[in-house]
């Protein structure tokens, strides 16, 4: 009996969602970080559109990362294709969310021009300059700051008016 409660117990931890504030941070600094990359990927997998937007959100921007670590030109496309929609379906479920919209506005400026995935950006640009006062939780907050302070898709005096 004991050993089917740690049996059930094991099953339940390994396939609940992670947890947004340490996947909030892993995204923030995963760029160019194959392995940063893999292991989210691996934590998100079982993230599936029912689960939470952000979540969703986080899955649909490493799946375009994973793309661009992908040595196979189909699987590639196949990452980027699925991340992508991924996000536009966050975006299409919660426009109103700051951090989704800067989730995808990560995505669309360090994506290659030549897959035109960048027709949203500065509708978000716009987004989070207008409604970054609003954030109430700090961790989102400092995700989105952090994000817009490293952007070059962001002028100096829109950087300075989030300080």
């Amino acid at each position: 009996m004991k050993s089917l409660f740690v049996a059930l117990c094991f099953v339940l931890f390994s396939i609940a969602p992670p947890k947004l504030s340490q996947v909030r941070a892993d995204y923030s600094v995963s760029h160019g970080n194959e392995q940063l990359v893999q292991k989210l990927f691996k934590e998100l997998s079982s993230v599936t559109k029912d689960d939470n937007l952000v979540l969703v959100a986080y899955k649909g921007a490493v799946l375009t990362a994973m793309a661009e670590h992908s040595r196979v030109k189909k699987e590639k496309k196949e990452f980027f294709k699925e991340g992508a929609g991924l996000l536009e379906y966050a975006v299409a479920k919660a426009p109103n969310n700051i951090e989704i919209r800067t989730i995808r506005l990560s995505v669309q400026e360090n994506t290659p021009r030549f897959l035109k995935y960048n027709k949203h950006m500065e509708e978000d640009r716009t987004f989070i300059l207008q409604n970054f006062k609003d954030i109430a939780s700090a961790g989102v907050s400092a995700f989105v700051k952090g994000y817009v302070l490293q952007s070059d898709g962001f002028t100096a005096a829109e950087k300075d008016s989030l300080r």
